[in-house]
């Protein structure tokens, strides 16, 4: 698997070189300082209503609700899904991502030729505020 070019990969298995290379791209995990300052890194459950054909491709494998969740990094966020017995991820640095509100409940977030549409609710919404939060941040550098 070449996920160096494609960072949608397959995170199912314990790989220290993928776990460098996502490292790389989006920043170590907050510490536990971090994270409870920022009242959490996660975002909840979100059930994914469209998505790009890469990404399609693998959701419609099995029979599940599709659904995914976000961890935000220092440099980026990391999309989450499974499919099958394999857990995905989508790794995006933030000065790729770009995200829209759509229908009133709908996010959709893009990279590249990616894309992913999730339902909203108050959380999410909550979440997505968080997220633009640590965008803006990480675009105005170290202080």
């Amino acid at each position: 698997m070449n996920y160096l070019c494609s960072m949608l990969c397959n995170v199912s298995y314990n790989d220290p070189k993928l776990e460098k290379t996502i490292a790389e791209r989006v920043g170590k995990p907050f510490g536990l300082k971090e994270r409870l300052k920022m009242s959490g890194i996660g975002s909840p459950k979100m059930i994914i209503t469209q998505a790009s054909p890469e990404i399609h491709n693998l959701l419609t494998l099995d029979h599940n609700q599709n659904s995914c969740n976000i961890e935000l990094r220092p440099l980026g966020i990391i999309i989450r899904f499974r499919s099958l017995l394999e857990t995905y991820a989508l790794v995006i640095p933030y000065y790729k991502l770009s995200f829209f509100k759509g229908k009133s409940t709908h996010y959709s977030l893009f990279v590249d030729a990616h894309k992913i549409e999730v339902e909203s609710n108050k959380n999410v919404r909550n979440f997505f505020l968080k997220m633009m939060e640590q965008k803006a941040t990480q675009a105005q550098g170290p202080k």
